[in-house]
C-alpha cells in the first residue's frame, strides 16, 4: 500500500499533467475555431460579440427652459439647475 506522502507526490504530478493537457487542447480548440471563423466569413456580431448597430450616440434634447440673465438652458430632464429651483417653470419656458 502506499503511503501517504507517496499520494500527495502523485496527485501533484497528476494535477500537471492535467494542467498540460488542458492546455495544448484549449490551444487546438482556440485553432480550430479560427480555422472556421476564417472558412466560414464568420463575424463578431454573428458570434453575439459586438452589436450590429455600432454604438448610437444620444443626441442631447433640446432647451426647454433659458434663464435669461445668463443664457443658461435647462431640456428639462435630469435635475433641475439652481436658477429654476423654487421658481415658476412658466415663466423661463422657451418660446418656439
Amino acid at each position: 500500500m502506499a503511503t501517504y506522502k507517496q499520494l500527495t507526490a502523485q496527485l501533484e504530478k497528476l494535477h500537471k499533467e492535467v494542467a498540460v493537457a488542458r492546455e495544448k487542447e484549449i490551444e487546438q480548440a482556440i485553432s480550430d475555431i479560427k480555422q472556421k471563423i476564417v472558412d466560414y466569413g464568420i463575424s463578431a456580431e454573428e458570434l453575439g460579440f459586438a452589436s450590429k448597430r455600432g454604438s448610437a450616440k444620444k443626441t442631447p434634447l433640446p432647451a426647454k427652459y433659458r434663464n435669461p440673465k445668463t443664457g443658461e438652458t435647462w431640456s428639462g430632464r435630469g435635475r433641475s439647475p439652481a436658477w429654476l429651483a423654487g421658481k415658476n417653470r412658466d415663466r423661463f419656458l422657451i418660446e418656439e
